[in-house]
């Protein structure tokens, strides 16, 4: 028979045992972190990255380009701010930096780069390298330029472009365009088409207050804020609904939640519901609800209930009714019950002791709870609304399958922070009011 272990014996092997998880699990986590940077390839990713695109997505986020397009046809020239119907220069109407003389277009782009169309092709001079010249000749493009060309032009018989910091120079055999960059969200307030566009702030509030009605039937004021409301580039009044929409589908969805999931806390906490299985049953149910993710249920409603912010917050509730039921019932389970049992002294009923003995110690829980999952559910109906066609997520996404319109893009991610910000602002003040008093 072996002896049994003595107390050092024991005390050894335990400091053995917590030697063994102190280094054992720090090492298992560095082997995973190690097989995670070869199986999802990070030092090819490394390679893969273009900092080049980076940068330029980064400066369309601040800037904006001007297309001047000659359709080689038909010689007609437009320039057009992004490229869109919207943005294009009326006739009589361009930039200080495009001059027209007849057949000959001439756009300066700052710097010593000047492009030039004109009946026989078109030409870009180039500070540092020279000109590049460009004509058609028996269906094809003949190019002249200082050879050898360098890796920012890019020439084929049918196409040449030219990349440069001032601008890009693209020729081909039925348009030639040039684009310009600028700085700035161009159009913000007022489109070409305003009778306002150009004018500068000080104009604008001599105009409001004292200066004669540009449009006899309505008031100066009136008709700069419905310029600018009903802007057709920016669209500032279809994003403040949109931005309304993404916040009514998080209020709708939070609230409706909490309302089905405060008397199912109820049912699934053990103090009050003596039948184990139906306790049983109920956080089940939580725990299938809060395991499929909100996206999915937006998936799934919106094949039900067709796209809409409606089926948006449906999603945001359906999912937060099983976050808010498994906290619910945790809270109920840990109050006091000597508060409870003061109530049921003086012969109140089950009602009454869940009035004035349960819900005084769980509120401040509950709407401490409810309001951080309402500022969550805000950033999370951005998403939703992208998939269920309502909100500014919506509008992100189409701003973002365009590939063209980022600065929309940042304006759009620039209210979504804002607006998140302004919830977060909201719930803290409606906690210290409703929680503290």
């Amino acid at each position: 028979m072996a002896p049994a272990p003595t107390r050092a014996d024991l005390l050894t092997a335990t400091f053995a045992r917590r030697r063994l998880f102190a280094f054992g699990v720090p090492g298992l986590i560095l082997l995973y972190l190690t097989y995670t940077f070869f199986a999802f390839d990070i030092p090819g990713i490394a390679q893969r990255a273009r900092m080049d695109n980076a940068i330029i997505l980064t400066s369309d986020f601040w800037s904006y380009k001007t297309h001047v397009t000659r359709d080689n046809r038909s010689g007609d020239v437009v320039v057009a701010i992004e490229g869109e119907n919207k943005g294009t220069y009326p006739d009589g109407m361009l930039p200080d930096w495009v001059t027209r003389d007849g057949d000959v277009t001439r756009i300066d782009l700052g710097d010593g780069y000047l492009a030039t169309y004109d009946a026989a092709g078109g030409r870009f001079v180039v500070p540092g390298y020279g000109t590049i010249d460009i004509r058609p000749e028996n269906g094809a493009l003949t190019l002249t330029a200082p050879q050898p060309l360098p890796k920012w032009i890019n020439a084929t018989p049918n196409k040449v472009s030219v990349t440069t910091p001032a601008g890009r120079f693209n020729y081909s055999r039925s348009k030639v365009e040039t684009f310009k960059y600028q700085p700035g969200w161009e159009l913000f307030f007022f489109t070409l088409d305003s009778p306002f566009y150009g004018k500068g702030p000080l104009e604008l509030a001599k105009l409001s207050l004292w200066g004669d009605r540009v449009d006899p039937a309505r008031s100066n004021i009136g008709y700069i804020v419905s310029e600018v409301w009903t802007n057709k580039m920016w669209r500032h009044g279809d994003v403040l609904w949109a931005i309304f929409e993404t916040i009514l589908m998080a209020f709708l969805g939070t609230a409706g939640a909490a309302l089905v999931a405060f008397p199912l806390g109820f049912v699934a906490a053990s103090n009050f519901m003596p039948i184990r299985a139906v306790r049983f049953g109920i956080r089940r149910v939580f725990d299938f609800i809060r395991g499929v993710d909100g996206l999915i249920w937006t998936i799934i409603l919106s094949r039900a209930f067709g796209p809409g912010p409606m089926t948006g917050s449906l999603a945001i509730m359906i999912t937060d009714i099983g976050s808010f039921g498994k906290t619910f019932s945790e809270a109920l389970e840990n109050v006091d019950e000597k508060q409870i049992e003061g109530v049921r002294s003086t012969g109140a009923n089950s009602l009454l002791r869940a009035r004035f003995g349960v819900i005084p110690q769980v509120m401040p829980i509950l709407l401490s709870q409810v309001l951080y999952y309402l500022e969550s559910n805000t950033r999370s109906a951005t998403v939703i609304g992208a998939i269920v066609g309502g909100g500014i997520g919506l509008l992100l996404t189409q701003a973002i399958i365009t590939q063209k319109d980022w600065e929309e893009v940042a304006y759009y991610m620039t209210l979504i922070v804002l607006m998140v910000m302004l919830m977060d602002t909201l719930s803290g003040w409606l906690r210290r009011r409703l929680i503290k008093g």
